[in-house]
């Protein structure tokens, strides 16, 4: 299945954000850290290359993200020009305070009280861009909900008297060109539920899990990973597996009793997306590029392979 997610507002938000960032300094990019290079927007980067500008990466929810995976990005994009990664998590507030001290080597050149540094935060939809605005100015100037495009319009604030922080919408790319990177978006809940089948989605994200996280699936789900011959479930048997377990079944006229499947995978999605299942990445710099060229996922521990 094929994932495309553009609404209207994202096309008058990107030509906005490139008037925009002709009176930028430092460009915050948002990004989930459980799927880094899937929530990168490359119209970002296009942007920022052709300003010249700076760039912050932040790898935000690393409180779900497996650690050891998220060191590997952090070296990966750490080794970019012009470019600073770090992990944290944009709800806690000593985490956010590290930001400004982050940004400001980047743009040396306003390091003083008669030019204000001039930040601008970008990133894919619900990676967490209007809860960093908030944690850094104290206060709720940005709505926020565990939906995709919440915010639809940029917002500007003065911060600490010597820097502008404008918040812009989230946006994707008119064209997920890898129905696997559509596919990770949907798992980490980047892309609204009207684009996608929760049934795809959560059976690609358990072959994932099933590859590198079995253990959190039997303690969360108490199931058994095999089946009767010895062969391990792939992602559409996980869902199934769960719906057993969990007892979920239809109750409509003619298919009563049979397996629930739509609301297994919503179990599976909410318990990943809420970090229930432990702290999981889904990709890695080693992983990546495999990822992206086989419809089935077969890839080693995660583990072994950063």
């Amino acid at each position: 299945m094929a994932i495309q997610w553009f609404p209207g507002h994202m096309n008058s938000a990107r030509n906005k954000a490139a008037e925009t960032m002709e009176f930028t300094d430092v460009i915050i990019e948002v990004l989930d850290a459980r799927a880094p290079e899937a929530s990168r927007n490359p119209m970002i980067e296009e942007l920022r290359l052709h300003r010249q500008r700076p760039c912050l990466k932040i790898l935000n929810k690393a409180d779900l993200a497996d650690p050891i995976a998220t060191q590997a990005w952090l070296a990966f994009y750490n080794q970019q020009a012009h470019v600073k990664a770090v992990a944290l998590s944009c709800k806690n507030a000593s985490d956010a305070a590290r930001i400004p001290n982050l940004c400001q080597p980047l743009a040396p050149h306003r390091d003083d009280n008669h030019k204000p540094l001039r930040l601008m935060i970008m990133g894919i939809p619900n990676v967490g861009k209007s809860t960093l605005m908030n944690t850094l100015l104290k206060r709720r100037v940005a709505n926020v909900g565990d939906e995709p495009a919440v915010t639809k319009s940029q917002q500007k604030h003065n911060f600490n008297g010597h820097m502008m922080l404008t918040d812009s919408p989230g946006l994707l790319w008119p064209k997920i060109e890898n129905p696997n990177d559509g596919l990770l978006l949907a798992a980490i809940h980047a892309i609204g539920r009207n684009a996608t089948i929760d049934e795809e989605v959560a059976a690609f994200l358990g072959d994932i899990l099933l590859a590198r996280y079995p253990a959190q699936l039997v303690a969360r789900y108490k199931i058994a990973l095999h089946t009767a011959d010895g062969s391990l479930l792939d992602g559409i048997g996980l869902v199934e597996a769960i719906a057993k377990k969990r007892g979920c079944l239809l109750k409509s006229k003619g298919r009563a009793g049979e397996l629930d499947i739509e609301k297994a995978a919503m179990i599976l999605l909410t318990d990943y997306r809420g970090g229930t299942l432990g702290r999981i990445s889904l990709e890695t710099p080693a992983t990546r590029a495999a990822l992206m060229l086989v419809p089935v996922i077969e890839l080693p521990n995660l583990q072994t392979e950063i």
